[in-house]
């Protein structure tokens, strides 16, 4: 199992793992079409970076990082197929992911999130985010809970 930066050829395999996620949890909404269909435009660009998770020449894992401002952004569009769920994947990504940030010197990852998914949220604050308020206009429908880890 190895963890590599955004590479085009995976944009698919991006799409697909949140759409089946999405569909599986909650709903697809206008803003993870947006993202979804064009990452390099929506997270790539801007300065944000997503992660995947390959074992062998299969993506089985990802993560995105979205530019909110200078040195905040959101940690967003993390997924696992199904199949790989329970192999504490998703530690190795945060874990990867937070090494990641803290090299870039970056402030602090936003995460907004959903009350009902309490393996992610526990997931969360095991790594030291903190609930802090979310604002009524937040980009999600589905989010009911917002959360931030300060590295400074």
């Amino acid at each position: 199992m190895e963890i590599i930066t955004w590479d085009p050829k995976f944009s698919q395999d991006f799409k697909n793992m949140n759409l089946q996620w999405l569909k599986e949890f909650f709903w697809v909404e206008k803003h993870d079409e947006e993202v979804l269909g064009n990452p390099e435009k929506y997270i790539i660009k801007p300065g944000g970076m997503i992660l995947f998770v390959k074992e062998e020449n299969e993506i089985i894992a990802c993560v995105a990082l979205m530019k909110m401002e200078k040195s905040v952004f959101e940690l967003t569009k993390m997924a696992v197929k199904p199949r790989y769920r329970g192999e504490k994947i998703g530690n190795k990504l945060l874990d990867f992911t937070l090494s990641y940030a803290k090299e870039r010197q970056w402030e602090k990852l936003i995460i907004y999130s959903n009350r009902k998914l309490e393996n992610a949220i526990h997931l969360y604050r095991k790594y030291g985010f903190r609930e802090i308020p979310i604002e009524a206009n937040n980009p999600y429908a589905r989010g009911d809970i917002k959360m931030q880890l300060n590295f400074s």
